[in-house]
């Protein structure tokens, strides 16, 4: 099974095996924390060595769903850069790849804690968005509105395999964090447990997705 179609508010959602979210009524893609130039901006702060390949994948990935979709808007939920500094180190190769993927859509920005400004890519630049109910933003809040977010990047485990997941009850959906480069926090973690109720479930994602009850992760 290559998605979980979920009810969320008055609206149908599709949880699918990428880690992307779909919204097939209104023809919205929704990707989060996908971290562009993670192995850049770890190069420049002394950090860890990485294979530089991490945007390329990523891209590639989005692109995939894009295709496989039809998305008429993209909305990516915060942390699409690893820093401001990796959105301007940007090979122009990838520029490019980013601009090819914009045209002819709508694309929008959610500010993240990575990446808090605006880019020069185009698009929309939003500190969240809210459409038909729903509110998209990058971290959950507890203002009672329907959300989806991102942040956290949650993984829960299955068969003693570790797996990013979605997580979602009546008011909140968090996303898993789409980019290659990206650690994970566990699902049944003090942080996540404080945001979801006892009834939500959890959407395992790989080559297929699993749901599981929260309270198994």
């Amino acid at each position: 099974m290559n998605n979980h179609d979920f009810p969320f508010g008055d609206h149908s959602l599709s949880a699918r095996a990428s880690g992307a979210l779909w919204w097939s009524a209104r023809g919205v893609l929704v990707v989060s924390d996908l971290h562009l130039g993670k192995s850049d901006r770890m190069a420049r702060r002394g950090g860890t060595f990485l294979p530089p390949y991490e945007t390329q994948d990523t891209l590639s990935r989005l692109e995939a769903e894009i295709e496989a979709t039809g998305a008429r808007t993209v909305i990516c939920l915060g942390d699409s850069f690893d820093d401001l500094g990796a959105e301007q180190n940007l090979h122009p190769d990838m520029r490019d790849w980013i601009l090819r993927l914009m045209a002819g859509r709508e694309w929008i920005w959610v500010e993240g804690n990575h990446d808090p400004g605006p880019t020069d890519l185009g698009g929309t630049h939003r500190a969240e968005v809210a459409l038909d109910g729903l509110t998209f933003r990058h971290i959950a809040t507890d203002d009672g509105m329907a959300e989806l977010s991102g942040h956290y990047h949650p993984k829960a485990r299955i068969a003693g395999i570790a797996r990013p997941c979605f997580l979602y009850d009546a008011r909140r959906v968090i996303l898993p964090a789409f980019g290659t480069y990206t650690g994970g926090l566990r699902a049944g973690s003090d942080v996540l447990s404080g945001l979801m109720a006892p009834d939500a479930r959890a959407v395992l994602i790989g080559a297929r997705t699993y749901v599981v009850p929260y309270g198994a992760c």
